[in-house]
């Protein structure tokens, strides 16, 4: 496989992608924009057209103090119930210095619940406070095996604390996701823009 380059010899001055390259495109599905909203759904374009999408978070704020921004899936039904098994830990630090630690989070995991998946936790409402990141999920559309998925989130807590999450698991499910929510474990999603992906 050979590389075609420009004049000066540098990787920066390639100028045609290599025949034995292929894939690796974000290509953007939907964009939803949170105002006081209850939920947010994505019901169209998770499908067999990607093997990988991938949900980006933008400052979602929550309307109440101290409360959780979560995911759930849904498998073929109506309801956002599939059935999951994950793991959650956070590395934090506080804004004074005094408090820092990297830890597992037992109370954030889930085995074979059909229970909303915490993907930030302890969200402040202040005006500086929010959470960030992005979640992974692969081949929603099997039939065969459980659904994959993966998060690393960022957030500013209520007690001023900055987060950095880190989240894995499955939908223990053969049947494919078709649906994935978003919501606050209290109150509304008070702003936030999330964007869907389908990597080609």
């Amino acid at each position: 496989m050979a590389l075609n380059f420009a004049n000066n010899n540098s990787l920066s001055a390639i100028t045609t992608k290599p025949s034995g390259l292929s894939g690796g495109a974000m290509n953007l599905i939907s964009t939803q924009t949170a105002s006081g909203s209850s939920t947010i759904s994505f019901t169209s374009g998770i499908d067999s057209t990607y093997d990988e999408y991938v949900f980006k978070f933008y400052n979602m704020h929550p309307a109440t103090n101290s409360v959780t921004f979560n995911v759930n899936f849904r498998d073929g039904g109506s309801a956002y119930d599939a059935t999951k098994t994950t793991t959650f830990f956070r590395a934090y630090h506080n804004e004074s210095g005094s408090g820092q630690a990297l830890e597992y989070q037992a109370s954030q995991d889930l085995a074979q619940s059909t229970s909303a998946q915490p993907l930030a936790n302890d969200l402040g409402n202040d005006n500086d406070q929010s959470c960030s990141g992005e979640l992974f999920l692969y081949n929603p559309s099997s039939t065969t095996f459980v659904k994959n998925f993966m998060a690393k989130m960022e957030s500013q807590a209520e007690n001023e604390y900055s987060y950095n999450l880190f989240i894995a698991g499955y939908c223990n499910v053969t049947a494919a996701i078709d649906g994935v929510q978003f919501a606050m474990s209290s109150g509304n999603i008070d702003s936030g823009v999330i964007k869907l992906y389908g990597i080609s």
